[in-house]
């Protein structure tokens, strides 16, 4: 049985979490506060020298994380992921922007906000501008199809759907972006998200 040591506050751990859920794979959740020094400890490190969560335990004892990994090892051969070449890098180039260009912001400020309890005047205002910078980008891509990638939805709208969904906690108005409050909705209904 899979090992999976995440926070459910994490955006990053519940799209694996999620993903798991859908491909009905047997796994052990270890409910890890990452806030309380728990990814700190010598037994932690020693699975994650990062010490960051989600860090999966394969069934052989082999420890495997990053969230976007996490996604495409256990996605993989999945409807999640497509076929085509093509298709299969845009998927990627989502899932590498997502970690490089969204979730530094919209994870951040919400974290901030919604767990670390600061006020909205305590929040770097560059924060903010690239969050939004952010979603305009999502909305963009959005405008006139249902899925950032192909005609039907792939890891790249599971990564994208854990912090965006949540956006609001971090005083991002995501009404100002409307495609992607309707993305939203679908990426919900199309993974079971609740």
């Amino acid at each position: 049985m899979l090992t999976v040591y995440g926070d459910n506050r994490s955006g990053n751990c519940l799209k694996v979490k999620w993903l798991l859920d859908l491909m009905r794979l047997d796994y052990q959740w270890i409910e890890t506060d990452v806030t309380s020094g728990a990814t700190r400890s010598e037994a932690f490190l020693a699975l994650n020298p990062a010490g960051q969560t989600p860090t999966v335990v394969l069934e052989d004892g082999r420890p495997l994380a990053q969230s976007n990994a996490l996604l495409l090892y256990f996605g993989e051969g999945s409807r999640f992921v497509p076929a085509g070449p093509y298709d299969r890098a845009r998927m990627m180039e989502w899932l590498f922007w997502e970690q490089y260009s969204h979730e530094p912001y919209i994870a951040v400020v919400r974290f901030q906000r919604a767990i670390a309890g600061r006020s909205a005047d305590q929040i770097e205002p560059r924060l903010m501008e690239r969050g939004h910078a952010a979603l305009a980008r999502m909305e963009q891509a959005l405008e006139g199809r249902d899925w950032l990638v192909g005609e039907a939805p792939t890891l790249a709208d599971l990564s994208l759907v854990a912090y965006t969904r949540v956006a609001p906690e971090g005083d991002f108005d995501l009404t100002r972006y409307p495609n992607i409050v309707a993305w939203v909705a679908r990426t919900e209904a199309a993974f079971g998200i609740s």
